[in-house]
């Protein structure tokens, strides 16, 4: 799972998971991994399927018709000190770090597994979440290779 550092992002704040999710995709589309229509399919996929994952996590990507929106894979890191709810008012789901992604073909899912495992264990939430470096970020990925 390579990590470019141009695509973690330290110490943002949103107001809604919509506004969460529209910043990752604007990374990615930034750093030229998507088209800018992938963007809302990212929105659309949370709506069909939450991606907050647990563990303070969420994982926006986009749906499976997006995918003809993908140019290569990619995956951007973005910390929230403050949260942001993917869940309800009632039921609310904060995720602390997000994990935007996009892959070619089925990469997406080689992705969210490599994440999954990794954030399994919420030490490896917390350290993301308290790290004060993009570097410390990305060298805890080149660890887990």
């Amino acid at each position: 799972m390579e990590i470019q550092n141009h695509l973690i992002k330290l110490n943002q704040n949103f107001n809604t998971k919509e506004e969460a999710i529209e910043f990752c995709g604007n990374l990615l589309v930034e750093g030229g991994y998507v088209k800018p229509d992938y963007v809302p399919a990212m929105i659309e996929r949370n709506k069909e399927l939450s991606v907050y994952m647990g563990n303070f996590i969420a994982i926006p990507h986009g749906t499976d018709q997006a995918k003809k929106e993908v140019l290569k894979t990619g995956i951007t890191i973005v910390q929230v000190p403050r949260g942001v709810n993917f869940g309800t008012e009632e039921n609310p789901q904060v995720a602390t770090v997000l994990f935007g992604i996009a892959g070619i073909g089925n990469e997406h899912l080689d992705l969210i597994q490599k994440i999954s495992i990794f954030c399994a264990d919420v030490d490896n939430v917390v350290k993301i979440a308290d790290a004060q470096t993009v570097e410390e970020i990305a060298s805890f990925f080149a660890d887990a290779e």
